[in-house]
């Protein structure tokens, strides 16, 4: 149930918005942009699952995000090709979660506090790269990759999604049927024993942020490509809306439990939800409070499947 809840509550709210908003909603140009605006928060999810599972947190990604966009926009300024711009730019999402697993393996401390400290300076770094304001960057395919019905026909989504989608397989594979995946739910479920076991423990979770910035390197890359500029003060809150996919997809924020599929169907839930409701005329302060809700209802639902 833990894992087929999440997929289950996604069918329901969208059979619900699709009686309550009628065709426009299960339009194929409104199940399209669904889908394109979830790969943002979908490809931030995809590493911050394997934080948290491995009993972490990045309260980071939105400024990896944003720092991500400023140094893709730079190097095309630069004269770089796209590709190279765009593996740039997640290398630096890269390097960041490398950053922060140094921190939370070498100085000992909690995870919340650590990534609170770096979405400042992350946030400042990309602000500084800027100058202080959003950089224009030379038109290329980059910005294609969240086009709504890109060309050819056939690809049917963005190439975007795609990406998100090839991801996602590659992070559920090394999850489930890894060393390094195995070792990872081992050490959320309980570190001591872990370590007892021989596990490094500080390997699997500089790792994973590791692994989780580069992630998060691709969530930047897609929102520079949504914004198609460079802009240090983008996806402010995001990363809010990142945990909150991971949560509501099963994954618990005292490590140990979460799946990729789980965390795909959460982010796309959030969305389904945001987009139901601004069909319906409803402000987006009702839009928070629900949001909000539910992600309380999800972590008192995993306290409890954890008493019982």
């Amino acid at each position: 149930m833990r894992h087929l809840g999440p997929l289950a509550g996604l069918a329901v709210v969208l059979v619900l918005f699709s009686v309550w908003a009628g065709p426009p909603f299960y339009s194929r140009y409104n199940q399209v942009t669904m889908l394109t605006q979830s790969v943002i928060v979908a490809s931030g999810a995809l590493g911050m699952t394997l934080i948290i599972v491995a009993g972490g947190i990045d309260l980071s990604a939105g400024s990896v995000i944003a720092l991500v966009t400023v140094i893709i926009a730079r190097l095309l300024l630069a004269g770089w090709p796209p590709w190279a711009a765009a593996l740039g730019g997640v290398a630096a999402g890269g390097l960041c979660g490398a950053f922060n697993g140094l921190l939370v393996t070498r100085l000992g401390l909690v995870p919340f506090i650590i990534t609170l400290g770096t979405l400042l300076v992350f946030r400042g770094a990309a602000t500084g790269l800027a100058g202080e304001q959003k950089i224009d960057a030379p038109i290329t395919w980059l910005n294609e990759l969240l086009t709504k019905f890109p060309s050819p026909p056939w690809m049917l989504v963005a190439p975007g999604v795609w990406l998100a989608a090839l991801l996602a397989v590659a992070v559920a594979l090394l999850l489930e049927r890894t060393v390094l995946g195995r070792h990872t739910l081992a050490v959320g479920s309980n570190e001591l024993a872990a370590r007892l076991c021989g596990v490094k423990v500080r390997l699997v979770k500089f790792s994973v942020y590791l692994l989780g910035g580069i992630l998060t390197g691709f969530a930047g890359l897609a929102q520079f490509s949504r914004l198609t500029v460079g802009d240090p003060t983008a996806a402010k809150g995001l990363e809010l809306d990142i945990i909150a996919a991971v949560v509501i997809g099963g994954g618990s924020l005292s490590g140990g439990q979460g799946s990729v599929g789980g965390s795909i169907a959460g982010a796309l839930l959030m969305t389904v939800i945001r987009s139901g409701l601004s069909m319906k005329g409803v402000p987006n302060w009702v839009q928070d409070v629900l949001t909000g809700g539910i992600i309380v209802s999800a972590v008192a639902l995993d306290r409890l499947r954890r008493r019982t």
